[in-house]
Parts: C-alpha cells; sequence; structure tokens
C-alpha cells in the first residue's frame, strides 16, 4: 500500500520534489542575503575604526599606516539581490563574495595588529614620560646662563653645558624624572655629584652639592629628595645648584625640559 501511494503521489505531483527544493533554495537565498548585509555593516565598522586608529596613531607619536587599496576594491553588486539563476553567473558571484569575505578577514587582523602596536606604544610612552626631566629640581633663582659665557674664576670663554640656580645651602634638591642613580661622588669642577641615568640616553647631573639622600643603583621617581645644595668644589662662586641634561652625552638646554606653569611643590614626595 505505501509504495502504490507513492507511485500515485508522484504520478499526481511529480514536481514535489522540485517544489521543496526551490523552497529551501529561497530560504538559504533569504538567508544568503541577510548575510552578505551583515558582512557590509562589519565593513563599514572596520572602516570606522581604522579612522579612529589614524588619529590614535598621531597621539600616540606613531607613523600613518599607508593604506591598501587593493582591500577596498569590492563593488556594490554583491549586496543586490541574488536575481540570476545561471550556474555560471551564481559561480562568479560566489567568487565575488568569497574574495569580498577574505578582505575583511584581512582588514581586521591589520587593525588588530595596528591597535596591539598602538597599545604598547602607548606604554612605553607612559614609561618614557615618567623618565624623563621635566621639573625644576629646587627652588632658588635660575639664571639663564647655559652655552658659552665668560667665567667668572678662570677669566676664559668656557662652554656652561646646564644652568645654575641660585640658592642657599641646604635647599632640597628633587629629582626630575625617573631613573636609577649612576653616580655618587666628587667630580673635579663640580664638587660633591649626583648623576641620574633616565634611559632613553637621558641622564641629568646636580653638582655643588653639600649633601646626597641615595645610594648608586638605587631606583627614584620624579619627586623624590635626592640631595640638599651646598657650595662644593674649586670652581663653584657661591652657593647654588648647577643642573645639567644630557641626551646620548651632548648637553642640552635644562630650560627646554622645565614647566614652568607646574610648581616643584605639586609634584614631590612629601
Amino acid at each position: 500500500m505505501f509504495g502504490t501511494f507513492m507511485v500515485f503521489n508522484e504520478f499526481i505531483n511529480p514536481d514535489s520534489e522540485v517544489k521543496t527544493l526551490k523552497k529551501n533554495n529561497a530560504l538559504l537565498k533569504e538567508k544568503f542575503d541577510k548575510l552578505l548585509i551583515d558582512y557590509k555593516q562589519l565593513d563599514e565598522r572596520i572602516t570606522t575604526i581604522s579612522n579612529q586608529s589614524h588619529d590614535l596613531r598621531l597621539k600616540a607619536n606613531l607613523e600613518p599606516l599607508q593604506t591598501d587599496q587593493n582591500l577596498y576594491g569590492i563593488g556594490g553588486s554583491i549586496f543586490e539581490p541574488i536575481k540570476t539563476s545561471s550556474v555560471s553567473k551564481i559561480d562568479n558571484y560566489l567568487e565575488d563574495v568569497d574574495a569580498f569575505v577574505n578582505k575583511i578577514s584581512l582588514k581586521v587582523k591589520l587593525e588588530k595588529n595596528n591597535y596591539e602596536e598602538i597599545e604598547k606604544t602607548l606604554k612605553e610612552n607612559e614609561t618614557m614620560y615618567d623618565a624623563l626631566p621635566a621639573i625644576r629640581p629646587c627652588s632658588g633663582t635660575q639664571a639663564n646662563d647655559f652655552g658659552m659665557r665668560f667665567h667668572p674664576i678662570l677669566k676664559i670663554m668656557r662652554m656652561h653645558n646646564g644652568i645654575d640656580f641660585i640658592t642657599d645651602i641646604g635647599t632640597k634638591v628633587y629629582c626630575s624624572g625617573g631613573g636609577t642613580v649612576d653616580f655618587v661622588g666628587w667630580r673635579s669642577g663640580y664638587g660633591l655629584t649626583l648623576e641620574i641615568d633616565h634611559g632613553y640616553g637621558y641622564r641629568t647631573i646636580y653638582a655643588h652639592l653639600d649633601g646626597i639622600n641615595v645610594k648608586q643603583g638605587q631606583k627614584v621617581k620624579r619627586g623624590d629628595l635626592i640631595a640638599i645644595s651646598g657650595n662644593s668644589g674649586k670652581l663653584s662662586t657661591g652657593p647654588h645648584l648647577h643642573y645639567e641634561v644630557r641626551h646620548n652625552g651632548i648637553a642640552l638646554d635644562p630650560r627646554n625640559f622645565i614647566y614652568d606653569d607646574v610648581n616643584i611643590f605639586e609634584v614631590v614626595k612629601k
């Protein structure tokens, strides 16, 4: 009886299997069209993120990425509903869709790597900013005497590699940036001297001191009390702090590393 039913069913409804396939194909086509719309929206969001990362790279002091134009070559035709039933045309259409999906995947990978680089650089920048000399090391009158000058004792023109803070003996001297105490002791012409290695090629020198509060090898942070100003050294003309900033051994004008709008007592560790 079942066999007889199947025979009669095929005889009465010869297209029933075809109708079922068409119905299933219509459902698949609907899902496929929706999937393409989702991919299009994803691509638009990635483009927005890419534009935002461009600004972030500039803020992180990174070079802007060169845009690969090959990632933006897919036209809008693949987002239109499928209207053809030609097998060859559908194959070409699917190839375009596959290429588009691959490009989105590549864009996602590139942006992931981009943001990882930005995150790493921002962390490195934060560490560097904590290390850079950025405040005046003590209170007192700042003498703008960096460069060639007539030495008051030697009576000759001589390079003055730092600036002097005219202040009383016993004035507290603070670390201008984070680093490691690299030298503590006496230097010819400098008297009792303290040197701090800040990394990234930067070094600060504090000279003519009366006392030092840190030891060689000790880690220090910006605002730490490190010394007491004095008048040590045969070439000191009076109580003051001689302060230098060097980068890779080259003396730089310390005034360029002092934020005048920041009060030293806003930063120092009490």
